[in-house]
């Protein structure tokens, strides 16, 4: 069974990585951390997330992105 899925969206590529890289070092033994930089390409990645029948544990998002 694959890990629960803890995905970061923000449009700041310096923000998104420092929060990939805190999430990784605290959360990534047991969950999947992948980080997107828009919340259109967030949307599309969600669609093969639920074609998998993976969970999402925590969605950690920017509040203020384009679109």
């Amino acid at each position: 069974m694959p890990k629960p899925l803890i995905l970061s969206v923000d449009d700041d590529p310096t923000v998104l990585k420092v929060i990939e890289r805190d999430l990784r070092n605290r959360y990534g033994q047991d969950y999947q951390i992948v980080s997107i930089n828009s919340g259109p390409a967030a949307l599309e990645h969600l669609k093969g997330v639920r074609q998998k029948s993976q969970h999402v544990a925590l969605f950690l998002v920017d509040q203020r992105m384009p679109q």
